[in-house]
This record gives structure tokens, C-alpha cells and sequence, in this order.
């Protein structure tokens, strides 16, 4: 099973139960936040380059506490890798800036 969301580029995201697994055992303070991980997806506050072609959606989810989804998108659709936490938000701005809010 799998859930999609759209990207700001208009692509379907899918994040499927093994990625979502693989995510909250690795991070599991983002268990129970699977619709916050959508989201962050659909509505960035931030979108960056990764080093190997991903995209990496950003977005405050408390006081300097942000959600970091790394996903892939080609023409036709996408999909999750990973997502985490992180108060680093300045290490995200030495990369290239693809959308900003």
C-alpha cells in the first residue's frame, strides 16, 4: 500500500509502508506523522537540492524544529526516501535553493 501526495511541481510523491517503515525505525520520533510528512511535500516551506538528484522539502513543525522529506521526482512521478528532524536549518541553505515560500 502507498499514499500519494502532489509536489510543488505538480508530480505525485508516493510514500509506500516499506519506505514509511523504514522511516520511523530509523526516526521514530516521526511515528504518528506520516500526514505531516505528506504535507511537508505538498506544502514546503522550503525546497533544496540533494547531492544525488533528490529534492529535499523543508518545513517548521515547531519553535526552530523542522521536517526534512527527501524524495525523488522525474516527469511522470516521484517517491520518499527519507525523512527527518533537524534545528540545522543553516547547513540547508548552502545548498541550491529549487522553490522557497
Amino acid at each position: 500500500m502507498f499514499e500519494t501526495i502532489l509536489s510543488k511541481h505538480s508530480i505525485p510523491i508516493r510514500l509506500t509502508d516499506e519506505r514509511w517503515s523504514h522511516i520511523t525505525e530509523e526516526h521514530c520520533e516521526l511515528a504518528g506523522m506520516r500526514l505531516e510528512v505528506l504535507d511537508t511535500i505538498a506544502n514546503p516551506q522550503l525546497i533544496v537540492e540533494g547531492n544525488k538528484a533528490e529534492l529535499l522539502a523543508c518545513k517548521e513543525i515547531e519553535s526552530s524544529k523542522y521536517l526534512i522529506v527527501v524524495y525523488r521526482e522525474s516527469v511522470k512521478d516521484g517517491f520518499v526516501i527519507t525523512a527527518f528532524m533537524t534545528r540545522r536549518m543553516h547547513t540547508l541553505y548552502r545548498r541550491k535553493i529549487i522553490w522557497q515560500a
